[in-house]
């Protein structure tokens, strides 16, 4: 026995001597990102998966965002301090919830700042700019893009998209309500919506809490969005069908929540289309099981799928995250 031990070990450093690696991963695991990250944002950029978390801390040590790329979706490479408090004079805290995309050759990341309550506080959504994905980024306007509250909504949680035919919209809100409006081409302001209104309210469901997120499948505008308490067993994601961007939007169904044997908390997603597919998937953030530490939570992803009807099925949370998929 002992020898046979000794055999084993000396394998292995021979192994190691001659340049031997193990073989890769066969799925990401969950989590995929090293630390305690949030609110995940996730692109294709350059030919390269990226996530865009908040860092989950503390509201006054949440000043900086780290950015992370992946060829294949399960190696992932860490991009320290894209967008940092100290480039946009007027963060000062509570900088959450990422939205980045390409215009023109120009990459553009849309964030919240300050958790302001009402609309004597300086805060709210801002934009960012930089000429790669990876920053650094830039304060662009100097204040809020969405500084105020309308229609009940707390400018928060960000998510910005274009349509087929160019124009730019951002969906966003806090304290259980939802707004669209459409952005001007360089994301300096807004432009009036087809019914008049700058900012229309499109809240789904009385369940919606945060975290809208929408894209396009077949012709149909899917808008997602997280419900219940964000630290609780009742956090979930939940989805909505139209026609329109503006809506109207009836909730269908719950896609992700928590499995107590995984994980706890389960919400606040972004999805991947791999370009040129119909493969999907969402990543989210969750609690690690047995942890209640106000702040730990982590970033992980799994498969998102379809049946016939263009409904998309109940995602189960995993240990073992998703198969590699490299990009062509």
């Amino acid at each position: 026995m002992a020898l046979g031990k000794w055999m084993m070990a000396a394998c292995m450093a021979a192994a190691l001597a001659t340049g031997a690696q193990a073989a890769p991963p066969a799925t990401s695991g969950n989590p995929i990102l090293k630390g305690w990250y949030a609110d995940p944002e996730a692109a294709v950029f350059a030919n390269r998966y990226w996530i865009f978390p908040t860092t989950s801390a503390d509201y006054d040590a949440q000043i900086t965002f780290d950015a992370f790329s992946s060829s294949d979706l399960v190696h992932w490479t860490k991009h320290a301090d894209v967008l940092n408090a100290r480039n946009v004079p007027w963060a000062k805290r509570a900088m959450w919830a990422p939205s980045v995309v390409e215009n023109k050759g120009k990459y553009y990341f849309f964030f919240a700042a300050n958790d302001i309550k009402t609309d004597s506080e300086l805060g709210g959504i801002g934009v960012a700019v930089a000429d790669r994905p990876q920053g650094p980024y830039k304060d662009l306007l100097g204040k809020p893009l969405v500084g105020a509250f309308h229609n009940g909504a707390q400018p928060i949680d960000q998510f910005v998209f274009k349509d087929d035919d160019g124009a730019w919209y951002m969906i966003y809100g806090g304290w259980k309500h939802a707004n669209i409006v459409r952005l001007k081409d360089d994301f300096t302001g807004v432009l009036p919506l087809a019914d008049g209104s700058l900012f229309k309210e499109i809240t789904p469901a009385p369940e919606y809490v945060e975290g809208p997120l929408m894209f396009k499948r077949g012709g149909r505008y899917y808008f997602m969005w997280s419900e219940g308490g964000w630290g609780g067993p009742d956090y979930k994601v939940a989805y909505a069908i139209a026609d329109a961007p503006t809506g109207p939007f009836k909730r269908v169904g719950t896609v992700l929540q928590q499995d107590e044997a995984i994980a706890t908390s389960a919400g606040h997603n972004s999805v991947i289309q791999v370009p040129g597919t119909d493969r999907w998937y969402i990543v989210y953030h969750r609690r690690p099981h047995g942890d209640t530490a106000r702040d730990h939570r982590e970033t992980a992803i799994e498969r998102m799928e379809f049946d016939a009807q263009g409904h998309i099925l109940p995602v189960k949370i995993t240990h073992e995250g998703v198969a590699a998929d490299p990009l062509r």
